[in-house]
Formats: structure tokens, C-alpha cells, sequence
């Protein structure tokens, strides 16, 4: 099965939801022109990383993102892998990648399990429990949240399940882009399946970020990639090529995990 994916490679305003649902709304008008089967939205993109006062500004349970995603699916005729939120739940708060399908379902949602240190993530939220799995057509993927590339184990935990594409949101900084392609493609070729990457365009207060945003195929060939600056990545992907690679070169079925 094909699908074509638009990639919304945007600049976030800092600590300002309201900016960013407006112009996530028109990003998502401009990419409508493409008809995509799957839109991506990069990590935290209502807040960007003002984590100092994500108190004031996370959603509880995510709600107005959920709306929102809900009635964006209906409108485009367009699954959405809705980047992550700030939302608060009981266990504090969460960095929440949201799933909805283009009936305007919910199809899917994960909470980042690795935590930044770097960026203090630690000190303001609360890790996830959970794997990034969910279908859309029948189809299974994962989802999965900047940080959480760098592990390998995390990754391979989730192709194990059968996933034909992993979507990484993220907010990845200018100065580590190298490592975001090579982990990326790493990623990918180890693992047999597309890996669709959006990160963030732009800067805050304390970080320029690195766009290039990337979608994959399981070979590791670099189908689609942005620039820097804000763009909406698009590129088609064509599922039959996760089983034409793993039939190639049969890694799942050679594993000796008894040994790992």
C-alpha cells in the first residue's frame, strides 16, 4: 500500500499555543494542495520548549489538541500523527504524541519514555510507560519522540511488532544534525521499515534547530529531506518495500536473541 505523507516542518512561537494553533492550521491548509494520506507535526509544537512554564500552559489530557486533530482529520480526508503536546495528567506532565485517523479517530497516543537531560526535561516532565504502537489502514507503525532515536533496543522493541513505518516527532538541535541523519538512516536500514522524521524549524531562546526533516525508506536511501527553514516535506512511500527488504536479507528471522 502507498502513502503520501507531508511532513510540517514548522517554526514554533515560544510558550504561545494560541499562535501555533493558528499557524499549524494554515500549514495544514497549505498542505491539503498535496492530498496526503498521513500529516506529521514535530514534537511539543503548541509550546515549543518554554518548559518553565509548561504548568500554565499544558493541556489537561491533551484536549484542545485532540479537538483539534479530530476535526483537522475529518476536514483533509487525512490521518494525522499529531507531533507531541505538553499535557498534564495525573502522573504530571507528559510529552504526548497524538494519533488520529482521517474518521477522526483516535488511533493512537505514547508519552516520551526518554527523557532529555540536556534540556532539563527531567525536572519538568513526566516519563511515559508505554510503546508507540498503533495501525491506520490496517497497517501496523510507531510513533516515536526525538531523544528516543539514540535507543536502539527502544526502536527494534517496536519492529519486533511487525511496524512497516516509524514517525519520530521532534524538536532536534542545529548543532547534532549530523547525528539526526545518521541515527535516522541507522534506524531504518537495521530495522527494515520507512522511518518518517519531522522535526521543528527555527530558534527559541536558547536553541537553533535543525529542520531537515527526512523520510526514509528500509534500505536507508533518503527519499525526501527539507532545509533548514519552515517547508512542508512531502514524499510517497510504498509499504511493499519493508517486505521486499526483510525477504532480501532476512535479519528478524536470523536473530539469536537467546545470546543478546
Amino acid at each position: 500500500m502507498k502513502f503520501k505523507i507531508a511532513c510540517l516542518q514548522m517554526d514554533i512561537a515560544f510558550g504561545d499555543p494560541a499562535n501555533n494553533y493558528k499557524h499549524a492550521a494554515k500549514l495544514m491548509e497549505q498542505a491539503n494542495a498535496q492530498k496526503p494520506d498521513i500529516t506529521v507535526l514535530p514534537e511539543l509544537w503548541t509550546t515549543g520548549y518554554d518548559l518553565d512554564n509548561l504548568k500554565t500552559t499544558a493541556e489537561a489530557g491533551a484536549q484542545t489538541a485532540k479537538a483539534f486533530f479530530k476535526d483537522a482529520a475529518v476536514k483533509y480526508n487525512s490521518h494525522f500523527i499529531g507531533g507531541s503536546v505538553a499535557n498534564k495528567t495525573e502522573s504530571g506532565i507528559e510529552n504526548t504524541l497524538l494519533v488520529f485517523d482521517k474518521n477522526g479517530d483516535q488511533a493512537g497516543t505514547y508519552s516520551k519514555l526518554h527523557l532529555f537531560k540536556l534540556m532539563d526535561e527531567h525536572l519538568h516532565l513526566a516519563a511515559g510507560k508505554g510503546k508507540g504502537l498503533f495501525s491506520l489502514d490496517d497497517h501496523k507503525f510507531a510513533g516515536l519522540i526525538c531523544y528516543d532515536i539514540r535507543f536502539p533496543e527502544w526502536v527494534r522493541a517496536h519492529a519486533l511488532d511487525d511496524v512497516e513505518a516509524m514517525f519520530v516527532v521532534a524538536e532536534w538541535p542545529i548543532q547534532r544534525m549530523e547525528h539526526w541523519r545518521a541515527l535516522l538512516i541507522a534506524r531504518a536500514i537495521e530495522n527494515q521499515c520507512f522511518v518518517v522524521a519531522c522535526n521543528r524549524a527555527g530558534s527559541d531562546p536558547n536553541n537553533t534547530f535543525a529542520g531537515h526533516s527526512m523520510v526514509i525508506n528500509p534500505w536507508g536511501e533518503v527519499i525526501a529531506e527539507a532545509g533548514e527553514g519552515e517547508e512542508i516535506l512531502t514524499a510517497e512511500i510504498d509499504l511493499v518495500e519493508v517486505t521486499e527488504a526483510r525477504s532480501r536479507i532476512p535479519i528478524f528471522t536470523d536473530r539469536r536473541p537467546e545470546f543478546y
